[in-house]
């Protein structure tokens, strides 16, 4: 079984993020191709539950995760924290090998992901 945590400050920023927009079941994260190291997390509202998907209930909040993605954010904790007057979803997820220095991409550890988009 994936673990994946949701801290209750994410959780609230979901909820927050739904009721903006109006409706919704919860926040799709996942993975794609970028960057100079690899992959980036992605993050939208997500109106529906897609069959490739799993989701993760927490704090009253739900995560949605294509089943292909999962082993590369397995052991992850989503959290959602302000730096300054920035404020954005984070996660802490223990399968990164290495961040690219901007910072906006990072490559999976060795055996870690098999399966993840790219």
């Amino acid at each position: 079984m994936t673990s994946i945590t949701l801290t209750q400050a994410a959780a609230r920023q979901i909820h927050s993020q739904i009721a903006k927009h109006g409706s919704g079941v919860g926040l799709r994260v996942g993975l794609k191709p970028v960057g100079c190291s690899g992959y980036a997390y992605t993050y939208a509202l997500a109106d529906e539950v897609r069959d490739d998907e799993l989701c993760i209930e927490s704090h009253d909040a739900t995560l949605l995760i294509a089943k292909r993605d999962l082993p590369s954010l397995d052991g992850a904790r989503l959290d959602f924290v302000t730096e300054g007057l920035r404020q954005s979803f984070q996660f802490d997820n223990p399968n990164v090998g290495n961040t690219c220095g901007c910072g906006e991409s990072f490559s999976l550890k060795a055996g870690a992901g098999k399966g993840a988009a790219r």
